[in-house]
């Protein structure tokens, strides 16, 4: 990822090459009808083309991209269209570089999005943390390699039974932070289909011996933007980005699964949920509900902690229908997290997002473990 520009930077072979990029960026973002947002030049000699965001389009807004769909009239949830005007846009807002080796890759990366933010709106789980259950048709399971494709099956119709009960008929258990995963594979895996079958074969080919999870997830597939050091704006997102809330609380966080959240921002100011199909949270949503698991948590007879999710729910209504609390709750939980084992005055927002490698025949970056 480049430092030395903001917004979306891509590469070519030559100056010709960059000539002909920059052409097929501004058809597509004229077919898309937000040219008029985009300031484009070539750099590097004109080996690579830098979009950024016109003024029309930064001033005041560069650092809130929550508002931008309302702002500009888009629907980006009723509209697959608005979505990606939304994306583009966003992207272009970036406070870092999107670098993309290509004008395929980039145009992937956008499809990719649009993937993964589809299948998050049709993810519907069910919470929990030890229980171990997939579409046994699809999967199976053993400690040593987790849940793995059973051979034969598709890889795309596995991870949507898994988490797509219109299709499935069934709720399985997940963890938040697994769910991400499946949804993140599957828009991956869909963009395969076109852009690289031999790494879905080799990607199908893994997923029948060995689950790819956890930390081998996300050196696999993802990159992070933004850093303790040098945080992302707390109200920066990108439709498709893989974004953690942390639990500010020491105490409740010592629940099992209620560490933090893990979610999928979906566009429009909202990010999915997870457990309850089609009651997307905003912002304030999501951080109030956070706030108030120190109000959920007890102690059982045996000294374990648990939550209760009744309580959450009551005491996050409340909230947010108090003005004078909300603004006092909001004031706690709006602020960056502290650093990981500190439980001091940060709040529930994380300093960084993810987002998936490239995936192009070519020029993917993306190394299936050995």
């Amino acid at each position: 990822m480049s430092l030395e520009h903001n917004g979306i930077l891509i590469r070519t072979g030559s100056a010709k090459e960059g000539a002909s990029t920059l052409f097929d960026l501004l058809t597509y973002a004229e077919l898309l009808g937000i040219e008029h947002y985009i300031l484009s030049s070539p750099v590097d000699d004109g080996l690579s083309i830098l979009l950024q965001a016109h003024p029309t389009l930064s001033d005041g807004c560069a650092c809130d991209t929550l508002q931008l769909s309302a702002r500009l009239q888009f629907s980006s949830i009723a509209s697959e269209d608005d979505l990606e005007r939304e994306i583009f846009l966003s992207m272009l807002l970036s406070p870092v570089t999107f670098e993309y080796p290509s004008y395929a890759e980039f145009e992937a990366a956008i499809r990719v999005r649009l993937n993964i933010v589809e299948a998050a709106r049709r993810s519907a789980l069910c919470f929990d943390t030890k229980k171990i259950e997939r579409p046994p048709e699809f999967w199976r399971y053993s400690e040593e390699r987790g849940f793995t494709l059973r051979p034969e099956k598709s890889l795309i119709d596995a991870l949507r039974m898994a988490t797509q009960p219109e299709i499935s008929g069934q709720c399985y258990s997940f963890s938040c932070y697994r769910a991400t995963e499946y949804v993140y594979a599957l828009g991956i895996a869909q963009e395969l289909v076109m852009s690289n079958p031999e790494l879905l074969a080799q990607l199908q080919h893994h997923c029948e011996s060995r689950a790819i999870m956890s930390r081998n997830f996300h050196d696999t597939f993802l990159r992070e933007y933004g850093s303790m050091s040098d945080p992302l704006p707390p109200r920066y997102y990108v439709p498709g980005d893989r974004v953690w809330f942390r639990n500010p609380d020491e105490r409740s966080s010592d629940v099992e699964g209620y560490e933090g959240s893990w979610v999928i921002y979906l566009g429009d100011g909202l990010f999915n949920n997870f457990w309850k199909q089609g009651q997307p949270y905003t912002l304030t949503e999501k951080c109030v509900e956070i706030y108030h698991w120190r109000s959920g948590v007890y102690e059982d007879a045996h000294g374990a902690l648990h939550m209760d999710e009744s309580i959450v729910d009551a005491r996050k209504k409340a909230t947010l229908d108090d003005p004078a609390e909300l603004e006092q709750v909001l004031e706690r939980v709006m602020r960056l997290r502290d650093p990981g084992g500190t439980y001091a005055n940060g709040g529930c927002i994380d300093t960084t997002r993810e987002y998936p490698r490239w995936v192009c025949t070519g020029t993917s970056d993306i190394v299936l473990p050995t």
